[in-house]
């Protein structure tokens, strides 16, 4: 395995859970030789898993506990990074929920929750990060949204808006931090198996696993969505920023 990310660090939001996407994306940097910076709201899971992520690839990892909805908690976990290693190189933004319910239904309180994890916490993660990533050599922001920010999905009224926003950011992203060197793209996976989708209905489950939804009929596995993330931080997106890149099996074909 290549170590082209030796020499870089890279923080990973939403990694705590051994089975989410966001532990994928960490593995497969670390596989290259990325250390790795895991962040997510419990101290004792990510600790836990930053040292499997050591353990199983050779490469130093900490576990950072910060809540990407507030500003302090994003600040002081880019100070963190800074003390401990001085430089930031990669960002993947992919900490999200689901709160999903039709529109006459979905509470207020429930929309309010998904925009803030989902999109402000893009937005305050990057801004913090900026204090350490625009000073890096070739820096790279990768925003996990979602093809339902693209379609719209019945039941995700707060979830489409929110990964809509992500898409938007990362075109606002892309443009600002060009003088920089620092590329900006954006992941839409589609049905993914992970603990969150894990937590759809079983009616909804079903719809999107039909194979009349998906052309390719199957669900998505984590790790092909952690191959995109790696491409987008590697040298050969050299020439590529403001993009998104759906991984859906098909499933939104011609958006």
């Amino acid at each position: 395995m290549s170590k082209e990310f030796e020499g870089k660090v890279a923080l990973v939001t939403g990694a705590a859970s051994p089975i989410g996407l966001g532990r994928a994306i960490a593995n497969r940097l670390a596989s290259h030789g990325a250390t790795l910076v895991l962040l997510d709201l419990n101290q004792e899971k990510i600790d836990e898993a930053a040292k499997e992520v050591e353990k199983q690839f050779g490469v130093k990892a900490i576990g950072i506990s910060a809540n990407v909805t507030k500003t302090e908690d994003c600040e002081n976990a880019i100070s963190k990074v800074k003390e401990v290693f001085g430089q930031l190189d990669i960002l993947v933004n992919n900490a999200g929920v689901l709160k999903d319910n039709l529109v006459m239904r979905m509470s207020e309180a429930d929309f309010d929750f998904v925009m803030d994890v989902n999109c402000k916490g893009v937005f305050l993660m990057t801004k913090a990060a900026t204090k350490l990533i625009l000073k890096a050599p070739s820096g790279r922001i990768v925003n996990i949204s979602s093809v339902s920010g693209l379609t719209g999905q019945p039941g995700q009224a707060n979830y489409s808006a929110s990964k809509a926003g992500v898409i938007a950011l990362t075109k606002v992203f892309a443009r600002e931090f060009s003088g920089r060197n620092v590329l900006v793209n954006a992941v839409c996976p589609g049905f993914i198996k992970t603990e969150m989708t894990g937590t759809l209905s079983e009616e909804v489950q079903k719809k999107l696993t039909d194979p009349s939804f998906i052309p390719l009929k199957r669900p998505g596995k984590q790790e092909e969505v952690a191959a995109v993330v790696k491409f987008y931080c590697s040298e050969d997106s050299n020439y590529i920023t403001g993009t998104f890149l759906r991984v859906d099996g098909g499933a939104a074909i011609g958006m």
